[in-house]
This record gives structure tokens, sequence and C-alpha cells, in this order.
């Protein structure tokens, strides 16, 4: 195989393409899962660690007589993304459209602390 599709492959595993960025408010991870569905998705925070896998199953509505290019992969997927940036665990929503999964993670506000200088 040629081109950056055998990249993409690890194993018994391939790796669906992602993006990663911050907003004002929040780091949004942006992942290309193309004819997955929401139930074969599971999302998952572990301390700094997002993670993301399921499953691409191929279409069973089509019978191959003679395959003359492959390039979607199927089967498990697994990607784990290290956010670095303080976010709020427990506030995190993904939604599944038109193939695209968006993750956002809201960034905890700033912790701010007031210290009062002691006297001697």
């Amino acid at each position: 195989m040629v081109g950056e599709f055998p990249g993409r492959l690890r194993g018994d595993h391939w790796q669906p393409a992602v993006d990663v960025f911050e907003t004002e408010k929040a780091v949004v991870v942006r992942v290309e899962l193309a004819g997955v569905r929401s139930s074969q998705v599971k999302v998952s925070v572990d301390g700094e660690w997002l993670r993301i896998r399921g499953e691409r199953r191929p279409s069973a509505d089509c019978e191959v007589e003679r395959l003359h290019q492959m390039e979607i992969a199927y089967g498990p997927f697994e990607r784990s993304i290290r956010i670095r940036i303080p976010f709020e665990r427990e506030q995190v929503a993904a939604s599944l459209e038109e193939g695209v999964l968006s993750v956002v993670l809201p960034k905890s506000a700033p912790r701010r602390r007031r210290i009062e200088p002691r006297t001697k």
C-alpha cells in the first residue's frame, strides 16, 4: 500500500483523523468518523487523557464480487489525546453529526487566591 492510508493502520486497529484546537472557553477535539454510528463510539476522560474508541463495520447491504481498490478502514479504532489545559471533566460533551465526532472540553476557570501578608 502507498500513500497516507497505511500510516493510519496500527496492527488490527485503524486511527481516524483528529483535529484539536482551543477557543476562548474550551478545548475542542474533532474526529473524522464517517460511517460510524454514535452507538459504536465510546468517549471517556481519565485524568488528562481523552479516549475515543469504537468500531466501523462494513455495510451489510453490499456483496463484493471482486475488490478493485480499498482505502476505507473497517474494524476497531482508538485514539488517546492528552489535554494539557485544565478542563471541567464533569461538563465534557460529545456529539456525532455528519460523520464528525465533536468533543468539547470546557476550560477550568483560573483559580485565584488572595494572600494576606502577615505582620511580624
